[in-house]
């Protein structure tokens, strides 16, 4: 088993509900095991500002799946929950992305790991250090970088920790 952490989130119609089932999803299917997830926390905008706040989150998942194949994992559980690919960095119902998996590198057309841009997101950062503070990305924990970024406006939300098992 491998253990990948997974950035989870949504700006269009019930994020938190949406989150709990691609969550669910994810810890249903065969070889794997969602291990821990962070509450949710309320986001501004990234990249696109004219839209809507967004709620996201990490988990962390074991899997025996490849990166790739989690990968489509992830797509196929979008898929599943309505996602439509529009603008990017647009609104959304739901987006998964593979943060790390195992501490290793991946370099392939549909996917580069560790991913290439969570050390600039807060909205990544803050959720991830809250489930793997000692992470390593590119030599630095997870700490380090969150610490190393302003999160003004990134409002960690009142969850138990099983907040994604129980949503309808």
């Amino acid at each position: 088993m491998t253990r990948a952490y997974l950035s989870l989130g949504g700006n269009l119609g019930d994020p938190r509900r949406q989150m709990a089932a691609a969550l669910r999803l994810l810890d249903t299917q065969p070889g794997q095991r969602v291990v821990g997830v962070s509450a949710p926390y309320r986001t501004p905008p990234w990249g696109k500002l004219d839209q809507p706040d967004f709620l996201n989150a990490c988990a962390g998942i074991d899997t025996a799946r490849s990166a790739t194949d989690l990968l489509s994992a992830c797509l196929d559980v979008e898929r599943q929950l309505h996602r439509i690919r529009g603008e990017r960095w647009g609104p959304r119902t739901i987006d998964i992305d593979i943060l790390d998996f195992g501490g290793g590198t991946v370099e392939t057309d549909d996917l580069q790991l560790p991913h290439p841009r969570m050390r600039e997101r807060a909205f990544v950062l803050v959720p991830l250090a809250e489930i793997a503070p000692d992470l390593l990305i590119d030599g630095r924990s997870v700490a380090s970088w969150r610490d190393s970024l302003q999160s003004d406006g990134i409002v960690r939300e009142a969850a138990s920790v099983d907040w994604w098992r129980g949503e309808a």
